[in-house]
């Protein structure tokens, strides 16, 4: 279903517990702890999509940042005005 080099390559099916059909997904992926941080001070005008391009020189790792941040981030809360002033952990790029 997922390519060998897709972040969700390694999560697992959903399993019917009770003989019923199991749903057509997977479950969330494990999210191993950033390393190898950078803090930044989130300012006005931040996007997630921007703040990869600026980072990892490509926009569409944005969901990294998402992953270091998880008790902060809920999709696109790094537009909201609330998150001015705070501190997001940009991970290193890893493969």
């Amino acid at each position: 279903m997922f390519t060998r080099t897709s972040r969700y390559a390694t999560a697992r099916g959903f399993v019917a517990v009770d003989g019923g059909e199991a749903f057509a997904g997977v479950r969330p992926r494990t999210i191993a702890r950033a390393t190898g941080v950078v803090e930044h001070t989130v300012k006005q005008g931040d996007r997630l999509d921007l703040l990869a391009k600026h980072y990892y020189n490509d926009d569409r790792l944005w969901w990294r940042i998402v992953d270091a941040n998880p008790e902060i981030l809920h999709g696109a809360d790094a537009t909201a005005a609330a998150m001015e002033g705070s501190l997001l952990l940009i991970p290193a790029l890893r493969d």
